[in-house]
């Protein structure tokens, strides 16, 4: 008797497993893809499965009042809130709002940087997702000046 069965559903199981985790890129990323994809906000929180965020002084979002070009714009996002399953970096006037999207690993601080371009002037979204389905924002105001010397 073969055991081919039992082990294609163990396969499967591990497969699954791995997608669910994160360590197993590849069949996680259509879902992100539509939110990478998405045009307006709404559509980048509806994708992601985010209803109704509510803003939180807990989440920080760090970034220049004035941006000499957005070419190349300094933003970090953090939080002291536990069990955060995904932080994202939005800005509202991009083409495609979705900036950044994060997975703070289980007990370890979830503080995040990067250089991020920016279309023009904006507001920019921090959105934390929890593991228990909430969600949290805040945002900033970012000005991006239209020279390269700020005039």
């Amino acid at each position: 008797m073969s055991d081919r069965p039992s082990m294609l559903r163990r396969s499967a199981c591990l497969t699954g497993l791995l997608a669910l985790t994160g360590l197993f890129p590849g069949l996680t990323r259509a879902w992100q893809a539509a939110a990478f994809d998405a045009r307006q906000l709404p559509e980048v929180l509806a994708s992601l499965g985010i209803s109704a965020p509510v803003e939180s002084p807990l989440l920080r979002l760090s970034g220049p009042d004035l941006a000499e070009t957005g070419a190349s714009v300094p933003l970090g996002v953090s939080t002291s809130l536990t069990g955060v399953s995904m932080l994202l970096l939005l800005a509202e006037s991009n083409p495609n709002p979705l900036v950044a999207l994060f997975r703070p690993l289980q007990g370890r601080d979830a503080d995040f940087s990067l250089q991020a371009k920016l279309t023009g002037s904006s507001n920019v979204y921090a959105v934390a997702l929890m593991a228990d389905g909430r969600a949290c924002f805040t945002r900033k105001r970012v000005e991006v000046a239209q020279g390269a010397c700020g005039g």
